[in-house]
């Protein structure tokens, strides 16, 4: 049993972070390469959920894994309590960008899309480029803290 909530621990931990990165460094930059800008940002849009339902599920299966490696061994050991604050840390980011930013960013879109050159655009586009910010610091912190968890867990890292 040890050996599979390890193994199902890693798999979590592998498909987030390389869900991060495949989106990140090729899905993403490929569409707005290929695509006009506003269909590019339809397709991102459209694939966002997705994108943060998989981190919030592996994040979710990361955390519930360790908790049960920890029963099994009677307690998280120094490295096994600050991976756990890592990966509560990446997912509370991911939730954040996915319940908060996410919405608030996909209601922004019909008025850019609408308002063209009037008053109000300006304020979208400046509001819509903030969570857009947010959302890759955000991104990029969870990505961090993911590959500081793998080298950690790889015996690279010690902790």
């Amino acid at each position: 049993m040890g050996a599979t909530l390890r193994f199902i621990h890693l798999l979590a931990l592998v498909v987030w972070i390389g869900g991060i990165v495949f989106f990140s460094f090729f899905t993403a930059p490929a569409l707005f390469a290929v695509l006009p800008r506003d269909m590019a940002g339809r397709v991102t849009a459209a694939l966002f959920p997705r994108y943060y339902l998989l981190g919030g599920a592996s994040g979710l299966i990361a955390i519930l894994t360790l908790l049960l490696q920890w029963r099994r061994a009677s307690g998280g050991d120094r490295r096994q309590q600050i991976e756990m604050l890592l990966l509560v840390l990446m997912l509370a980011m991911t939730l954040y960008a996915g319940l908060a930013i996410l919405p608030e960013a996909s209601a922004l879109r019909p008025q850019l899309r609408a308002a063209g050159d009037s008053p109000g655009s300006a304020a979208a586009e400046r509001r819509f480029a903030l969570l857009h910010r947010r959302s890759i610091v955000l991104n990029g912190l969870v990505l961090l803290c993911g590959i500081g968890v793998l080298a950690a867990l790889s015996g690279r890292v010690p902790l």
